[in-house]
């Protein structure tokens, strides 16, 4: 899953970037609203984490920017602000939900589960094809009863993969939605986790699930 955070304070974006990638999402940042606008609305993000009080452009414009767009991204504003008014006219102006500040990170990443859950309106914690498992909640991969352990990102590209199945997922699908914005796109950074991914799932004697359709892309399936 790939977040955007806008956030004009050095040390709160540093310490968002980190805990939500030690989370397992693609984590971009932007340092004011103008940025922020604009890449939001030229990427495609799971959920956008938006500060209130920003330089260039407030919260409240950023809102009004995406959602003018045409982008239906869930929106999750922080705000040290309280009182009744502005929480109603950023909740208006577009935004999902609202947290104030002083928040714990696991209020924030709670909040950020439940924003995506939203648009399926139910998100499986185990996610299952064929024999294969993945478990959201533990970080745990099984084939059978046997446990593959996987990186940070190739569990990212697992989870994509399997939230898809039968799908034809693009390279560019692939990059958007597991890396972040400081990925190479002329890399061949996707082949090479795909291939690793492979030969850590199909154990000895077990079936190939992930399947590549030359001049598409990827899919997961039976």
């Amino acid at each position: 899953m790939r977040i955007l955070v806008i956030e004009d304070d050095k040390e709160i974006l540093k310490f968002l970037k980190r805990g939500l990638e030690s989370e397992c999402f693609a984590v971009d940042i932007a340092e004011d609203g103008e940025k922020g606008s604009f890449m939001a609305r030229t990427n495609d993000y799971d959920v956008i984490i938006l500060d209130f009080m920003l330089p260039k452009k407030d919260g409240l414009e950023v809102c009004r920017d995406i959602r003018d767009h045409g982008k239906d991204t869930p929106i999750l504003v922080l705000s040290v602000v309280m009182d009744t008014k502005t929480k109603v006219d950023i909740l208006n102006a577009g935004a999902d939900d609202y947290i104030t500040k002083p928040y714990s990170f696991e209020e924030l990443t709670a909040r950020v589960n439940a924003l995506l859950r939203r648009p399926k309106q139910i998100e499986k914690n185990i996610l299952r094809i064929n024999n294969l498992t993945l478990d959201k909640n533990q970080h745990l991969v099984k084939r059978g009863s046997h446990e593959i352990r996987l990186t940070r990102k190739e569990f990212m590209l697992l989870e994509y993969l399997m939230k898809n199945p039968s799908i034809v997922l693009s390279r560019e699908m692939i990059m958007e939605h597991v890396w972040d914005i400081n990925a190479d796109p002329f890399s061949n950074t996707v082949e090479t986790h795909i291939l690793s991914l492979r030969k850590k799932i199909n154990l000895k004697s077990q079936r190939n699930l992930i399947c590549t359709i030359r001049g598409r892309g990827y899919k997961i399936g039976e």
